[in-house]
């Protein structure tokens, strides 16, 4: 079902097939026409599940669509100070849509024969015009390689030169008035695109990738953490308002994503710190599970408790899923001991609504079975090939942490001896497997 809604999404007019991205939502039930705004909170997210679908399925659309939305972020989404921006709007010039959609006039006058003949049957080129009866806006009306067969070419060929019209057409698109953006940078939102761009550049190896990650952790760290208390909010090099749970949440659980792909201890302190600050300023001890203001907000007639997702995960689930995951690595119990609470405080509510409820299930499920650890030690560019090929794969409910021989101040839990050649531990809990020194072993080991 998950592969099926990825593809359809992919393919359909929701993606931005020239600059990659997606936009909010669709409008039509075919998927084909969006309301063309973009936000960094459906991005991010989405980033992720490409790359665990790709992992998954070895699909090459999987792959593209992940990569053309991870550039797009990095190129058009972040600050050059190293935030993610949070939006751009759907109308330019007036109009909705008016920046991405075609005549076809206007295309055909850039591609060659070829060219022409391949967009135009899998973009739906040859139909009437889909946006509102007088314009055409991109989708895959036929699959790529069944074009090519009747067209007698080779799949692979006419990727190729769909590929180069594509690049043809963004250049001559970004000729035109851009939506505005909205150069606001959200701790929350930002998160997600932390989470979603550490998870693909693992995954596919990208480090440049991982390089936008740290510099939007590391602005967060500089810039809205301030004495101990996280902000909200930063604009025009001012950051404003106390820091809500879905901040905390999020940020707490894209540092755990962080130091999967790369450990750096500073992100290990912060995401401590982090958690640290959830617990105080926001659990409900006596009665448990997290208010989405803080003790010291101002007060409200209600102080609401975030347990439904919507078009973000609930801040409740995160936290108890990032708390837990923060708890085994470090074995701090408070950590394991807030979220178990929590899930206690809300299990009926999941028994009763669980399809509202995927990230408090997803917290419930790590506390049923708490995910296995792989820590890798030994030289640097051995444990980085162990590190590759272990995020190729997938493995939803194992944390990989690449622990190079010469870290120091690692946590006892994450603490191994240092070796002249590669050794793994496979553990769950506090209790660990004796080492395993090849990748052929560590697979049997996983079950893959």
């Amino acid at each position: 079902m998950a592969v099926s809604t990825l593809q359809c999404m992919a393919d359909g007019g929701i993606y931005d097939h020239l600059g990659g991205g997606f936009s909010r939502y669709s409008v039509d039930e075919r998927w084909e026409i969006p309301h063309f705004e973009k936000m960094l909170y459906d991005n991010g997210p989405l980033l992720a599940l490409y790359a665990d679908a790709w992992a998954l399925t070895g699909e090459a659309d999987f792959r593209r669509v992940a990569t053309e939305t991870a550039d797009w972020a990095v190129r058009e989404m972040q600050s050059p100070e190293g935030g993610y921006f949070s939006s751009f709007d759907a109308d330019s010039e007036g109009e909705e849509g008016r920046f991405y959609v075609w005549q076809r006039e206007q295309i055909k006058a850039v591609l060659d024969a070829q060219q022409w003949r391949l967009l135009s049957a899998h973009y739906g080129l040859e139909r009437p015009p889909n946006f509102e009866g007088q314009a055409w806006h991109l989708h895959v009306a036929r699959p790529l390689a069944e074009v090519a067969e009747g067209l007698g070419l080779d799949a692979d060929e006419a990727r190729l030169v769909v590929d180069a019209a594509r690049r043809q057409l963004f250049e001559l698109r970004a000729q035109r008035v851009a939506p505005a953006r909205d150069d606001k940078v959200l701790v929350s939102w930002n998160a997600l695109m932390v989470k979603g761009m550490a998870r693909a550049a693992r995954v596919f190896g990208r480090g440049d990738w991982f390089v936008s990650a740290c510099k939007a952790v590391d602005f967060i760290r500089s810039n809205l953490w301030q004495d101990e208390i996280l902000l909200a909010s930063w604009k025009d090099g001012r950051a404003r308002f106390n820091a809500y749970l879905d901040d905390h949440a999020f940020l707490l659980d894209a540092l755990l994503e962080m130091l999967q792909s790369d450990y750096r201890a500073q992100d290990l302190e912060f995401a401590e710190d982090l958690a640290d600050a959830l617990l105080e300023r926001f659990e409900d001890r006596p009665e448990g599970g997290f208010f989405f203001t803080s003790h010291d907000h101002e007060a409200l007639l209600q102080r609401p408790k975030s347990t439904h997702d919507s078009a973000m995960p609930a801040g409740n689930g995160t936290a108890a899923f990032a708390l837990q995951r923060l708890g085994h690595l470090t074995g701090e119990k408070r950590y394991l001991d807030s979220a178990e609470h929590c899930l206690q405080a809300f299990y009926a509510g999941m028994r009763a609504q669980p399809g509202g409820k995927a990230a408090m299930l997803a917290a419930l499920e790590e506390w049923l079975e708490p995910p296995r650890m792989v820590l890798l030690r030994g030289p640097d560019d051995e444990v980085r090939t162990w590190q590759r090929a272990l995020a190729r794969k997938y493995l939803p409910s194992t944390l990989v942490l690449a622990l190079p021989d010469g870290l120091a101040g690692l946590p006892p839990l994450l603490s191994r001896p240092e070796t002249t050649e590669v050794n793994a531990w496979v553990c769950s809990g506090v209790t660990c497997m004796p080492p395993i020194d090849s990748l052929e072993a560590l697979d049997q080991a996983l079950g893959r």
